[in-house]
């Protein structure tokens, strides 16, 4: 169990460090399963529309800063052209 710091309650904690370093430990210490998972859909979302490739390092760059402020700080913003399904 974790006091998750994204959803402010006691929850289940992620089984394994999810990304290397600091950041990685830092997440397994402070996220949520849950808030994990809300995670791996906004990185979904930002790798389509920003048409990225996850192996390239200024993609990885751009995951972890989006990650660690969707996850420690109030979110980030969605990519410009991003349209919700179902919107007009």
């Amino acid at each position: 169990m974790v006091m998750c710091i994204k959803l402010k309650q006691s929850l289940p904690g992620l089984q394994a460090v999810p990304w290397p370093g600091p950041l990685g430990e830092r997440i397994y210490n402070e996220v949520s399963e849950q808030a994990w998972k809300l995670w791996e859909n906004r990185q979904k979302m930002i790798l389509n529309e920003y048409r990225l490739l996850p192996w390239q390092k200024e993609a990885q760059e751009l995951i972890a800063r989006q990650m660690e402020e969707f996850l420690f700080n109030d979110g980030t913003a969605l990519p410009p052209e991003f349209k919700p399904a179902g919107a007009e």
